[in-house]
């Protein structure tokens, strides 16, 4: 899982944190753990993927506590679920707010494009079509550059 500066994840990771805290949730190592590796994760990864980073500083660790944290994560907004048809979700908290995502079709690596012109999507489609917009989900795929020399 590819790593974001540390100030940012350091960031995250108290934010997160923070409103577990507020919820009076417990912060127990295995929680704590799950926290770290979504604060600091660029590669949007999956449930099984942050259970095996977490089982390897807690042997013991079931799937079923990785599973309840990202869930409960997802539902206070501190973690952005992207769901695919093949059930294989996979979970952004470095930056939980909708963003746009380019997926690679072959290997299904996530990268987070810095568009500029996305900033006042939102605000036009609102404006254009008289919707309140709650949440957005904009996606792209294809074939990533490593994928296409492979071909």
């Amino acid at each position: 899982m590819k790593q974001h500066g540390a100030a940012h994840s350091a960031q995250r990771l108290e934010q997160m944190i923070s409103k577990l805290r507020e919820q009076s949730f417990r912060l127990t190592p295995q929680r704590l753990a799950v926290l770290e590796i979504l604060a600091a994760s660029e590669g949007h990864p999956t449930v099984a993927e942050i259970y095996e980073a977490v089982r390897a500083r807690f042997p013991t660790t079931s799937l079923a506590t990785v599973y309840k944290t990202v869930i409960l994560l997802k539902e206070l907004g501190e973690v952005l679920e992207l769901g695919f048809p093949d059930g294989s979700n996979r979970y952004d908290g470095s930056r939980p707010q909708p963003h746009p995502h380019i997926i690679c079709t072959a290997c299904r690596r996530i990268m987070d494009p810095e568009l500029s012109s996305i900033e006042h999507l939102n605000e036009e489609i609102a404006q254009k079509t008289g919707y309140t917009i709650q949440h957005h989900r904009l996606d792209f795929f294809g074939l990533c550059p490593a994928c296409r020399a492979r071909r």
